[in-house]
């Protein structure tokens, strides 16, 4: 696919999607949801990419959905709008979302599947669906609550009103804040970081908090000790040893 709405990158063992409409603040139309698929998928299948990093343009990473198409989204539409968020939190890969500036609606309900978020001090957060008439479609319902609790994400999500990077940083929305010239530059340091650890062990360390999430403390338990059983296996968890009782660097594969 050749992507209009969308810039894909690699770097080394980084990919880097960055969303490129800037004149409609980055607002997710049909083109650019199709094109976050195609290169979601491209991230999935290429082994060499160990840490996906997700950002936008101009002012904004994501300013929700595209109004000029919203009169003729349906049920279906909807769908696809939940999907981009599980296309992220289902990634084997660990995912860090740059928030350059507002990340609001369908665009905060991608932010907050990923990972780890690293906002600037010109972020601004919100799930403002409220304000048009309508509800969070995207996992927003159940994904905010369970970042920042019940209360507040009912306050946030009854008035539709847009916090700051600190606020959302106090509440536990956002890992840090930085400054906008240091956004970039502070994910790939991060995601360099997390590029060094076994990528099989990552995979199973996201399945294992993803999951228990979802279920109670004794089923996530229990899950969690299926998942290490597995990673006792692993080829990677030898070459940890070895290189820990060698005092060198582990040399990592991914199996």
């Amino acid at each position: 696919m050749v992507y209009e709405n969308i810039i894909f990158e690699k770097e080394e063992n980084i990919a880097i999607i960055t969303f490129n409409r800037p004149d409609a603040m980055n607002a997710l139309n049909n083109r650019t949801r199709d094109e976050f698929r195609e290169a979601m998928a491209a991230v999935e299948a290429d082994d060499q990419i160990k840490v996906l990093i997700l950002t936008g343009s101009g002012k904004a990473f994501v300013a929700g959905s595209d109004i000029k198409e919203f009169s003729q989204t349906t049920a279906y539409g909807a769908h696809n709008i939940q999907r981009l968020g599980g296309l992220v939190e289902k990634l084997n890969k660990p995912v860090i979302a740059a928030v350059n500036g507002f990340s609001l609606g369908g665009g905060n309900e991608i932010a907050m599947s990923c990972d780890i978020i690293i906002a600037s001090e010109k972020a601004k957060f919100g799930q403002t669906e409220i304000n048009i008439g309508i509800i969070p479609g995207g996992g927003g319902t159940q994904r905010l609550p369970r970042l920042i609790g019940v209360c507040r994400a009912k306050e946030l999500i009854f008035t539709g009103d847009i916090i700051g990077a600190e606020e959302a940083y106090r509440l536990g929305l956002v890992n840090r804040v930085v400054p906008m010239d240091q956004l970039i530059p502070a994910a790939k340091e991060l995601a360099k970081k997390i590029a060094t650890k076994s990528a099989a062990a990552l995979k199973l360390a996201k399945t294992a908090i993803n999951r228990g999430l979802q279920t109670n403390l004794e089923s996530g338990l229990n899950y969690e000790y299926e998942l290490y059983s597995l990673a006792l296996t692993l080829e990677d968890k030898a070459e940890g040893v070895n290189a820990f009782l060698e005092k060198r660097v582990p040399n990592f594969i991914g199996r």
